[in-house]
């Protein structure tokens, strides 16, 4: 089912300033390009079983979007004056305060605390912060090794877990890319956070955020998505959705692209995935291009590590209420936000020390959460929406133009033994008599029948099965 939904809250930024991702708590509305599906899929085709994709493994998925996070650099340091330049009442922190470098010993740290916590997301890497340098060249104040180490820590330590972003080019003013220096005039219309992106054309949106991909893969950084700055693109989404889907496939291959634009705090607000410019399905060449939504404003340090917050917004210390709690408790995906000089906060780790009670609290409270990368969740969604999948006496099929790991469907019968057929092999799948203990290749009962789970694979996928 195809609605046709498009983003109306635009804040008027040259006249005033929100905080980051303020643009979209409280409502989305039609855009003709949106595919957003049925909430669940589901086939009623009774007597034959009835089949509802649910979550992976029937959990939770849970993930961590760091924003303004690159090599070194520092952004709220090199970043704020740029802004005050052009909206002076609107920033005035003194940034002159502000370490210019977040160290990679911090990078490592974090990165490592995560790894023993499974914690997974997004981490950008902006790639010309601030205007301050390059990351496939040079950035001046840092040497050549310091780069090229701040990098390798990157790819090694932290590329595994996390989805690496470009967030446009500079994070600041726009970058003329056919001589890659900045246009002359601090203007909100050549700031990447405000205007210049709000009346582009799909094809010159696609053409910069190739640049930024092409700079990062030279870095040697992969990516399947794109983070926007600011309001980048907030009234503009359907051109947003096209450029990211080609230039992502153009510079990276990536079959599914998705992009990161908005938070949604409202909880009378869906915060699943949204799929735009669906097409092909029955070709060899599908397309799509999924947004990836936030759910909470940035309540660790802030964006500028100046403003200290609190685990409470996101889960009490009772563990009974929070944003996070709406969230997971409706078992849509929990995907917090957050900025890295917050998360740094000059050294004293505020924004760190707030997200380790919060991981905390979650793990006391559920014990089916699934932290996954952006790029897993979209590719689920994907999986959750697109594939159609057809009822038999004894078999159910699959017709998948994307494949997915760990998919998991509910049937409303029990069944006593399951076979799962691909490419004309079969792989009889085992019984767990815990939920928890779902992986792929294995099902179990339910009170209502059911649950299945194993990977997808792209094309016709069967489940033969007696009860």
């Amino acid at each position: 089912m195809i609605k046709l939904l498009h983003h109306l809250n635009f804040i008027a930024m040259t006249k005033m300033h929100l905080p980051r991702r303020d643009f979209l708590k409280k409502s989305i509305v039609a855009s003709a390009a949106l595919y957003t599906g049925f909430h669940e899929r589901s086939y009623a085709f009774s007597p034959l079983p009835e089949v509802t994709v649910v979550n992976p493994l029937n959990r939770v998925p849970v993930s961590l979007i760091i924003d303004d996070s690159t090599a070194l650099v520092n952004m709220a340091h090199f970043g704020i004056p740029q802004f005050h330049e052009v909206f002076p009442e609107n920033y005035p922190q003194d940034w002159r305060k502000l370490p210019c470098e977040i160290p990679d010993s911090f990078v490592r740290e974090f990165g490592e605390w995560c790894l023993d916590h499974d914690v997974k997301g997004k981490y950008s890497m902006v790639p010309y912060p601030a205007c301050t340098g390059w990351l496939h060249r040079v950035i001046p104040g840092w040497t050549e090794k310091e780069l090229k180490d701040s990098l390798k820590l990157v790819r090694d330590f932290m590329m595994p877990n996390w989805d690496i972003h470009p967030e446009m080019i500079s994070h600041t003013r726009v970058i003329n890319i056919k001589t890659g220096l900045p246009y002359p005039d601090a203007l909100p219309e050549y700031m990447e956070n405000w205007e210049w992106s709000q009346n582009k054309s799909a094809d010159e949106l696609g053409s910069y955020m190739a640049y930024a991909l092409n700079i990062l893969k030279e870095a040697g950084l992969y990516c399947e998505g794109i983070t926007t700055p600011g309001g980048f693109g907030s009234k503009n989404m359907d051109n947003l959705a096209q450029g990211t889907l080609d230039a992502v496939r153009d510079v990276f291959k990536a079959e599914i692209p998705h992009f990161f634009r908005d938070v949604i705090t409202d909880p009378n607000e869906s915060v699943e995935p949204r799929l735009f410019h669906v097409s092909g399905l029955d070709s060899n060449d599908p397309r799509c291009s999924v947004h990836i939504i936030g759910c909470t404003d940035d309540w660790f340090g802030g964006w500028d590590g100046m403003t200290p917050g609190s685990p409470d917004l996101h889960i009490t210390e009772d563990l009974q209420k929070g944003r996070l709690v709406e969230v997971i408790d409706k078992g849509e995906p929990a995907i917090l936000v957050c900025h890295w000089p917050g998360v740094y906060f000059n050294g004293e780790k505020t924004g760190f020390n707030i997200f380790k009670q919060v991981v905390s609290r979650l793990n006391q409270k559920y014990k089916n959460l699934i932290w996954m990368k952006n790029s897993e969740i979209a590719r689920y969604w994907v999986a959750k929406r697109l594939t159609d999948i057809t009822s038999h006496d004894d078999e159910i099929v699959f017709k998948a133009p994307f494949g997915t790991e760990r998919f998991t469907v509910h049937i409303n019968k029990k069944i006593r033994k399951m076979i799962l057929t691909h490419d004309g092999k079969e792989y009889i799948l085992e019984k767990t008599s815990d939920p928890l203990y779902l992986r792929p290749g294995i099902y179990c009962w339910d009170q209502t029948g059911t649950l299945v789970s194993f990977d997808l694979a792209k094309g016709i996928s069967g489940l033969k099965f007696s009860y």
